[in-house]
């Protein structure tokens, strides 16, 4: 049930977003729950296999270029949802941080108390 909740606000945030950037599309709400669960598959699945083989870059940057492979899952949820639109990496890399951000904040105020 906490999965569920978990992708329809992911999916609420990513239908938002493109009205506060132009370099984002999303048409509809399915297209968005689309993204929200390819995103989830990519960020468990693929994202760690790009954090392993780029680690010396990532010692290197400080952990900036996390960012960069941020920005590459959402070009790659892009290229396999149909309805997605992100115009270039840098349109990506600032959606994926507004996006980690609002899921964060989202997230924090709807968890159960203890």
């Amino acid at each position: 049930m906490k999965l569920l909740v978990r992708v329809l606000i992911t999916a609420l945030i990513v239908m938002i977003l493109p009205y506060f950037f132009k370099g984002i599309v999303v048409n509809h709400f399915t297209t968005a729950l689309k993204v929200a669960v390819v995103l989830g598959l990519l960020n468990f699945l693929v994202k760690p296999i790009f954090v392993l083989f780029t680690l010396p870059i990532t010692v290197f940057s400080l952990g900036l270029f996390l960012l960069v492979i941020n920005g590459m899952m959402i070009m790659i949820c892009d290229y396999f949802v149909d309805g997605f639109d992100v115009k270039n990496i840098g349109w990506a890399m600032l959606f994926s941080v507004v996006l980690s951000l609002s899921q964060s904040i989202v997230f924090k105020l709807t968890e159960a108390k203890k």
